[in-house]
């Protein structure tokens, strides 16, 4: 039962007040939805294809080189810990609101409009900059693939950023690069990053069954190739390698911080979410595909992380391309070209899920009256696809590609990952007592016990990063509050219905608690 406290202003009101699950779920039937064509296997493809990419195979090397050596294998288990209480909650609350928007509809139903909003503005972070941070990295790996394979040198103007980010410093540098004739100038745009961002904002505007299947395809030849890394290289492993086990210079605080660095190597898993509406059957297959995304992906990069260091020193690690370079060090040209090509397939596929759940958050805001619906929800009528947000993602994700540098935009898609998966743990056990009737055909097993530590885990995370991340990530939050206030406030179907409701007198509901089932 529920009582209402009347007289509370109406701003306050407005910004806590939280979208009923039951309204939600009605909303699955109204307005032009998207078309239900995912079942478990494609939806934990998503998951896989977005997960195993970048994060593997650029970011591995640099964690291990520079701050965990070869104790990034309990690195990636400790990120996959807090990444297990995220997923299990993920789990519950995509089965019980099968709709789009991940962690942003889960907000808004449980903490109300403003934290809503604040988790969408951290969403667009999160898959902006992944989407930017793997375009960029995409062509370091598409240029060692021409040399070793082709022996085609681009011109490596067209292969960097014109600004790189030195964190001795804290200040961006001019990027410089060598020519074919040994001059060094400065770098003017990553030309490789802007050509796949097309590519797949074609593919995406065309349909999410077509986006699908290219995306299995991709996934198959990724994973065949980690395999292929696991295989191969535990024939050169030598133990020795992995002593000393802890990074020299980072020894009390390796792995927490090599967690929290290489957390944008499973940014994949919660995208899943964000297709919940497209879910032939979400009420169970949602559980299955980001559970199971998670696990494969937790063993493919343990096991990749324990033969890279074994193989060589962590200190001689070649942080653009690590796992070809290891391969071409033991003089396996042949099969650091092959693995070279699958990791483009890899990371291609990690480009295209980041830039497909990245327009559905948009929308999902936009059904709600926080962003131009005009624009960010509308659906195509032949592809049934946001077609406009889509392109808009395409176009920011290739300018930031071509000129934001690599290291600045890892560290700030950590943090907003970190951020949403505190935001989601905490609304499990919200809900359990503001929503105790909700049907939830997928429940987390100890929910306290599990979302707490969902909790403490991933915010711990969080303050690994460091104050320079933090302060990042509040201007960031800074501009969307500003955005909200000036627009999305006043543009709020929410609070359009319930001023409407209370005749310009807003009152605010406050639950009794009740004891989580």
């Amino acid at each position: 039962m529920q009582h209402r406290i009347r007289g509370m202003p109406r701003l306050l009101s407005q910004l806590f007040q939280r979208k009923p699950v039951g309204e939600l779920i009605r909303e699955l039937n109204a307005g032009d939805r998207l078309h239900r064509r995912l079942g478990p296997i494609e939806l934990m493809s998503l998951g896989v294809g977005a997960t195993i990419g970048t994060g593997l195979y650029v970011s591995t090397g640099i964690v291990a080189r520079d701050i965990a050596g070869p104790s990034i294998m309990l690195s990636f288990l400790l990120a996959a810990l807090g990444c297990g209480f995220a997923a299990m909650c993920y789990s519950e609350l995509a089965s019980m609101v099968p709709v789009a928007g991940s962690a942003y509809t889960y907000a808004y139903a449980t903490l109300g409009e403003l934290v809503a909003w604040i988790i969408g503005w951290d969403l667009i972070l999160e898959y902006a900059i992944g989407s930017c941070y793997v375009a960029n990295s995409w062509s370091n790996y598409f240029d060692s693939f021409l040399q070793h394979v082709f022996h085609i040198r681009l011109d490596p103007r067209f292969l960097s950023p014109p600004w790189d980010f030195d964190f001795r410093t804290e200040s961006f540098v001019e990027q410089i690069v060598t020519l074919a004739d040994g001059s060094r100038v400065m770098a003017w745009f990553n030309l490789p990053a802007v050509a796949i961002t097309a590519l797949i904002t074609v593919v995406l505007v065309v349909g999410i069954k077509e986006s699908a299947g290219f995306n299995a395809a991709m996934v198959l030849v990724n994973v065949g190739v980690v395999l292929t890394v696991i295989g191969v290289g535990a024939a050169y492993v030598n133990p020795d390698n992995w002593h000393p086990f802890l990074h020299e210079e980072t020894k009390s605080r390796g792995i927490a911080l090599g967690a929290a660095r290489i957390f944008i190597a499973y940014i994949g898993f919660d995208s899943i979410s964000t297709h919940a509406e497209e879910a032939r059957r979400p009420q169970r297959d949602l559980a299955l595909g980001i559970l199971g995304a998670l696990l494969v992906c937790t063993i493919l990069y343990v096991g990749t992380a324990a033969v890279l260091t074994g193989m060589i020193p962590y200190k001689d690690i070649d942080k653009a391309a690590p796992l070809a370079s290891a391969l071409q060090s033991k003089g396996l040209t042949f099969a650091g070209g092959l693995v070279t090509l699958g990791i483009l397939a890899g990371m291609t596929s990690s480009l295209l899920v980041g830039n497909l759940s990245q327009p559905r958050v948009l929308m999902a805001m936009a059904r709600d009256g926080l962003l131009p619906t005009s624009f960010f929800a509308d659906v195509h009528p032949r592809f049934k696809t946001p077609w406009k947000s889509t392109i808009l993602v395409g176009l920011v994700v290739a300018l930031g590609g071509a000129l934001a540098p690599l290291s600045f935009l890892a560290d700030l898609v950590s943090i907003g990952t970190l951020f949403a998966f505190v935001i989601v743990s905490a609304a499990v056990w919200i809900l359990r007592v503001t929503d105790p009737g909700v049907e939830r055909p997928f429940r987390v097993p100890f929910a306290p016990f599990v979302s707490a530590m969902g909790v403490l885990v991933n915010g711990g995370l969080m303050f690994s990063l460091g104050r320079d991340n933090w302060i990042r990530l509040f201007a960031w939050l800074a501009v969307g509050l500003c955005i909200y206030f000036l627009y999305s406030r006043r543009h709020s179907l929410l609070a359009g219905r319930l001023l409407a409701e209370t005749g310009g007198t807003v009152a605010a509901e406050v639950p009794e608690p009740v004891s989580p089932d």
